[in-house]
């Protein structure tokens, strides 16, 4: 194949979540010594936001967006240590996790993908994560956002608990706090002070990039 073939391979087998032959692309474009950002960039970030663009649409589903982001994450872990050989600059460091109370993952997962995929480093604590567990990994990541997750309405006002716990810690006002969730709404993000809020994992996407560019310009260079 070329490498021409191999990309709009990449792209359309991402696209409908065939993982097993985004995996054995992927692998022949490194055989043939495309490099690692060529892939990411030309391919398989371009098919995520695709599998986003139609999810806005009504076109995709969940369903759809969770088996092409399995595709890409097959692909994201052969290509992960690579890329990070040849240096890639990430747009962003991103630490996620489930907030204490609660152990659903798949959104949040999905939303890791997605951040992955456009070119976040992403930081996944996992599940039941307790306030003072942010706060540690914050002070020893210095990530740019941090994002709380919650699937239920009884685990909801652990946000509160967590942006209580950053404040007490003196590094509130050093990261964008994002939050989401099937319960959670715009309404709930505000009352709780977070600075931003997405519906689903496309729309993460977008957010995260607003929220980072909007700091990153109010920065003194």
């Amino acid at each position: 194949m070329t490498p021409e073939e191999i990309l709009q391979g990449l792209y359309d087998e991402t696209l409908v979540g065939n993982a097993p032959r985004v995996l054995e692309l992927t692998n022949d474009g490194l055989g043939l010594g495309m490099e690692p950002q060529t892939l990411l960039f030309d391919a398989l970030i371009p098919s995520l936001e695709e599998v986003g663009a139609r999810f806005e649409r009504g076109d995709f589903f969940v369903p759809e967006m969770l088996i092409a982001g399995r595709a890409m994450a097959g692909a994201m872990e052969r290509l992960r240590p690579l890329l990070a050989e040849t240096g890639v600059q990430t747009i962003g460091k991103f630490l996620m996790g489930t907030v204490k109370g609660d152990v659903h993952d798949i959104g949040k997962n999905l939303v890791n993908i997605m951040l992955e995929g456009a070119g976040f480093e992403v930081i996944d604590l996992g599940v039941q994560v307790a306030p003072e567990k942010f706060v540690a990994a914050i002070e020893e990541h210095q990530p740019d956002i941090v994002g709380f997750s919650a699937f239920l309405t009884t685990t909801m006002p652990m946000f509160k608990a967590n942006m209580n716990a950053l404040e007490k810690a003196g590094i509130r006002d050093t990261v964008i706090v994002m939050v989401g969730g099937a319960p959670v709404t715009q309404e709930y993000a505000d009352a709780v002070g977070a600075d931003g809020y997405a519906a689903d994992a496309s729309a993460t996407v977008k957010r995260a990039k607003a929220l980072l560019d909007d700091r990153r310009a109010k920065v003194p260079a």
